[in-house]
């Protein structure tokens, strides 16, 4: 059989296969990173955990009240360790991470920072962008005028040498990551790496790593890396006030109503208080004070974090063994195999992803638009596809990865007979 007719007959056989599951008539979502409700209810307690007859934090703050803009001390020093930031350089703030970051760059932007006065938002204002990399970090900065500048990513976490030679500009302001288990690669950062990044050279003298450890705490197995001291590396490579760390409880407790953090040199955690200073009166208080006494410890949002592993390692493990036993050896699409996160890319033929989004879509299969995963929604190689298999069940997860492994091939038969 020539190698064109064996590609007919794969065409035709991946053609039956796609046709019998949209048949099914199945409506599944993988598309973002939610957590199942299995997870939400992990939390539970948190709801009951403050009374209208015991509103105090153990210092003695009235938590209905106005006040404490860096959120409640005793969360605070719970979650010092756990993220490697000093309790008075941590403050505690409302839900959403997401919302700290749009206040600290826009309060760069238009007061500048502490390692430059001079506004950002008066001249071009660049952000470097590791790609594949998470679609509201570049929406948020694309909506703030920023200019999205796209490096790669290896192994070891984004490509130092690409990220120089953009900051050889001085208009290019900082550089987003996520440094442990990244989305959607769940790629984390190795510490010599982060050597590199915290010591690299850069024209802006006020250079920002916009540090989103969003998954720092989301392991998926017993052995799994530990949080890196950034601030500790950015101090001893010269640039203390380099990196603006935020993370947030909402995928932890619950996500419509977690605990966010953002963490800093001493210069810039001042800097932070005094913008918040001009336009909240404080956090919710009460919803901190919950999440102190639900966790209590340290310790206690590390188990807390091992029971959410048990519900959502199945998960990837049903995606995973799906895509190994359907495209293992073919040459069609390479996945990776994230040890924590809520994410696992799939690299499919070029040109292909837009097509096997929308097979998917037909077939009942809802992914993440192609092209997400890059500044301005644009894969300039169109073969990136972003999984999220935490919301479904593990059978839906199962499921859906049978989907997509159908679209796989017959996007990918259809490419390679059109040569």
């Amino acid at each position: 059989m020539s190698p064109t007719s064996e590609l007919q007959a794969e065409l035709e056989s991946a053609s039956g296969a796609y046709e019998e599951f949209a048949s099914r008539g199945l409506k599944l979502d993988i598309t973002r990173g939610k957590p199942a409700s299995a997870q939400l209810d992990l939390a539970a307690d948190l709801l009951t955990a403050v009374t209208p007859d015991d509103v105090m934090t153990p210092s003695g703050v009235d938590t209905r009240n106005y006040g404490g803009l860096d959120g409640i001390v005793e969360l605070r020093e719970l979650f010092s360790p756990l993220l490697k930031i000093p309790s008075n350089q941590l403050l505690a703030g409302g839900n959403a991470s997401l919302t700290l970051m749009a206040q600290a760059l826009t309060f760069a932007l238009m007061h500048g920072t502490v390692g430059d006065s001079r506004p950002w938002g008066q001249g071009p204002h660049k952000l470097i962008c590791p790609v594949p990399g998470y679609d509201r970090h570049f929406t948020l900065a694309e909506s703030l005028g920023f200019e999205l500048l796209s490096i790669p990513m290896d192994s070891q976490g984004p490509v130092v040498a690409e990220a120089q030679r953009l900051a050889e500009d001085e208009t290019v302001k900082g550089m987003w990551l996520v440094p442990m288990y990244s989305n959607p690669t769940g790629i984390t950062i190795t510490e010599e790496r982060a050597k590199e990044l915290a010591a690299m050279p850069a024209a802006a003298p006020d250079f920002t790593l916009l540090w989103d450890n969003a998954y720092g705490l989301h392991h998926l197995r017993d052995e799994h890396p530990e949080v890196l001291d950034i601030l500790d590396i950015c101090t001893k490579a010269g640039h203390p006030e380099r990196p603006w760390i935020f993370a947030s409880t909402s995928k932890i407790t619950h996500a419509g109503a977690g605990v966010s953090f953002f963490g800093a040199g001493p210069e810039t955690s001042d800097w932070i208080r005094s913008n918040l200073a001009k336009i909240s009166i404080g956090p919710d208080k009460v919803n901190q004070l919950r999440h102190l006494r639900f966790f209590s410890t340290p310790e206690g949002v590390e188990e807390h974090m091992r029971q959410h592993a048990k519900i959502i390692a199945p998960k990837f493990d049903a995606v995973l063994d799906t895509l190994e036993r359907e495209l293992g050896g073919t040459d069609l699409a390479q996945w990776t195999h994230p040890d924590g996160g809520y994410f696992i890319t799939l690299t499919t033929l070029e040109g292909t992803a837009d097509r096997i989004v929308k097979l998917a879509a037909e077939a009942g299969v809802k992914l993440t638009p192609a092209g997400a995963t890059h500044p301005y929604g644009l894969d300039p190689h169109n073969n990136v596809i972003r999984i999220a298999p935490t919301m479904p069940t593990v059978e839906d997860v199962e499921l859906a990865a049978q989907g997509l492994v159908a679209c796989v091939k017959l996007a990918s038969y259809e490419k390679l007979l059109a040569g």
